[in-house]
């Protein structure tokens, strides 16, 4: 295909402060195997877009160790591939500057070489806060049948409060022109079109908003630049109606985990022909299921020693239930350890983690019960 992709990795890190104080929102893991970066990745590359810019702002060690030269996205390239692009910081910026933001248009600073350098057409820029397999070729093509400036990818769905000031909403015409554009505020009900944060544009029309953005000190991509432009330029949606999920808080991340215990959303998101998720390879021996384990409609990954019950769980490589142990509905991610005898009923444990012996601990799918990366409890 004839565009670049840009991933911003950052820019959500603030709906799960639980799961980003370590990492950023890109590789928060996901449904045992994952990161939340492999299915905008996937998308991209089953689209053939074989150029993709990764624009970071801070916590991207984690990221950078996930992603490594992009070979299993079948990014190692010589000419495109994967590049990770750094946040912009000018020399007099003093260490106590506020310049590490997540404003769209201040992250795009960080990847202008990026785009000039490039010699595709188009550019698709997406977020990591979404989980759903999609053709970017399809947007493409309709973003180019419609003549577009730009195209912002939109989700119709029943707002929730739980978006309030999280979510952005636009009502467009019968043919998909953007007529306005509005944040979820506590006055809005009912079904509306969602943004997606998947744009469609121009590599050069993105370059001149950037170069604007800082010749005027524009910073929201969305108020600055969609909502000030609507009545003299050519925007437009395009609906997605697959599957999709939406991390924006502790309880929509879990919920979208278990999601994936539906065999349907499997389907949806796992089965779509050509169109595969990908994530780094890891060696692992096969998981270990010894006398007395019980395990039922559960995910268990590679690596792991289950000697306990598990129920409707999610189970990450490397993990040890112990026996007498009783997981259910729960997350429990890589390499940690759930000792005998130890309860657990809606509980996200992050990598790392040790639940010592007889514990029992409990928390509800609106409101589960989190541990901190490598704590001992």
């Amino acid at each position: 295909m004839n565009a670049i992709g840009l991933i911003f990795s950052n820019i959500h890190d603030y709906v799960v402060p639980e799961l980003t104080r370590r990492r950023a929102i890109a590789s928060i893991p996901f449904g045992g195997r994952y990161r939340m970066i492999d299915f905008e990745l996937s998308n991209m590359v089953n689209s053939d877009i074989t150029k993709v810019g990764v624009i970071t702002n801070y916590n991207y060690q984690s990221l950078m160790d996930h992603i490594g030269t992009g070979k299993d996205w079948d990014l190692a390239r010589r000419s495109g591939g994967i590049k990770l692009l750094p946040p912009f910081v000018s020399a007099y910026d003093s260490a106590k500057s506020e310049s590490l933001n997540t404003a769209r248009l201040e992250l795009l600073k960080g990847a202008v070489n990026f785009i000039e350098r490039s010699k595709e057409e188009y550019v698709v820029m997406t977020d990591c806060d979404r989980v759903c397999t999609m053709d970017y070729q399809k947007l493409v093509d309709k973003h180019i049948e419609s003549r577009a400036d730009i195209t912002i990818v939109t989700h119709r769905k029943k707002v929730t409060e739980e978006g309030i000031g999280k979510e952005i909403l636009i009502d467009a015409d019968m043919l998909g022109r953007i007529e306005d554009i509005s944040e979820h505020t506590a006055a809005d009900d009912g079904y509306h079109n969602v943004s997606m944060n998947i744009f469609v544009m121009k590599r050069l029309y993105l370059l001149n908003i950037i170069r604007d953005a800082i010749a005027h000190g524009l910073k929201s991509f969305y108020h600055d630049i969609i909502a000030k432009n609507l009545m003299h330029s050519e925007y437009y949606i395009y609906n997605f109606d697959g599957y999709l999920a939406t991390v924006n808080s502790l309880p929509s991340f879990f919920a979208a985990n278990m999601d994936l215990l539906k065999p349907e959303t499997r389907a949806e998101l796992f089965e779509v022909p050509y169109h595969p998720v990908y994530t780094k390879v890891r060696s692992s021996a096969p998981t270990k299921y010894r006398a007395g384990a019980t395990v039922s409609n559960s995910l268990i990954a590679d690596g792991c020693v289950i000697e306990g019950t598990v129920e409707n769980s999610i189970i990450f490589r490397g993990v040890t239930v112990a026996k007498g142990a009783v997981i259910k509905n729960s997350i429990i991610m890589q390499d940690s350890i759930i000792s005998k005898d130890v309860t657990l009923n809606c509980v996200i444990a992050d990598k790392n983690s040790v639940i010592r012996e007889g514990r029992n601990l409990s928390g509800h799918e609106t409101l589960p019960f989190f541990i901190d990366k490598g704590a001992i409890i």
